[in-house]
């Protein structure tokens, strides 16, 4: 990447910008950072995380990039980060539709960051606005946090929906019947729910259930066209968090005492216990119920 100054795996054709430093040295890129945008996958954000954290000075924010809960634990990434920082450290997390290779070609993106510290938001939002970047402030960070990782989850059934070639009318009702079981698993959890109607919840289910750059949403098509998820995965640079996301949501939500019956039946998918038809047909012949829960 120093010698290209690009990222050709990740980011191919998008040039870095002069004043960009590369370094593979967690203490020159963190000894002096103000602010510091984590953006490793969930499974590897605490082993990373701790190895930052002695050098990353009391009064920085870290701001969290990554969607996704850990497995096991459970916790939002937010969470790790607080434990594995420890006092001092401010803590915000940056989430919406935004696939990184927009967001890198300058083209017009809109996100959210939480924090539970007032002065963690206006900072992050003065520091990364752009022509090109508006982010919008809010304390609910858990949900932002819930409603970036789960539709993760959504959008592998999403993928599903148009692997099996099954129209507009099943993708929009998944993806609405998707935003009710991400609201009700954040509420559940201490949300509030006007978060879920806004960026970082159905702005961001939107993009990943419908966007061809959508990682999850791929999955889901490959799984419907019979191909086996380790092959699937295989072929992947990048990593679908949904995939890892499923079993955890469903953890949490059985903790909080709710459902997600989209979520049941992709982690039947991923599994291999049942195929993609027979999945959809057990999620549609459900009892039948009023829309508003």
């Amino acid at each position: 990447m120093r010698a290209h100054r690009a990222n050709a795996v990740y980011l191919a054709g998008v040039s870095f910008p002069e004043g960009l430093a590369i370094t593979d040295d967690l203490e020159e890129a963190l000894s002096a950072a103000e602010i510091v945008v984590s953006a490793v996958p969930t499974h590897g954000t605490r082993s990373i995380i701790k190895r930052a954290a002695p050098h990353i000075h009391r009064g920085s924010i870290v701001v969290s990039a990554t969607k996704g809960l850990e497995q096991g634990t459970l916790f939002r990434v937010s969470e790790i980060l607080t434990q594995e920082l420890g006092v001092g450290v401010h803590v915000a997390v940056l989430s919406g539709p935004s696939f990184a290779a927009e967001v890198a070609r300058e083209l017009p993106t809109a996100v959210s960051v939480a924090s539970t510290e007032p002065d963690a938001v206006q900072r992050v939002q003065s520091e990364l606005r752009s022509p090109s970047l508006r982010l919008y402030g809010t304390d609910d960070v858990v949900g932002v946090e819930i409603g970036g990782a789960v539709k993760n989850v959504i959008a592998i059934a999403s993928g599903v929906v148009e692997g099996l070639g099954l129209g507009n009318n099943a993708r929009a009702g998944l993806i609405t019947r998707g935003l009710a079981e991400i609201s009700r698993l954040a509420c559940a959890a201490g949300a509030r729910r006007e978060t879920l109607a806004g960026l970082a919840g159905l702005g961001d289910l939107v993009l990943t259930c419908s966007g061809t750059l959508s990682r999850n949403r791929h999955v889901g098509v490959e799984l419907a066209r019979g191909r086996a998820l380790q092959d699937v995965l295989a072929d992947m640079k990048m990593v679908a968090e949904g995939v890892r996301t499923t079993e955890a949501a469903l953890a949490l939500a059985s903790r909080v005492g709710v459902e997600l019956p989209i979520a049941a039946q992709v982690a039947e998918l991923l599994a291999g216990r049942k195929d993609a038809r027979a999945a959809l047909e057990d999620l549609m012949l459900r009892p039948q119920r009023a829309e508003l829960g």
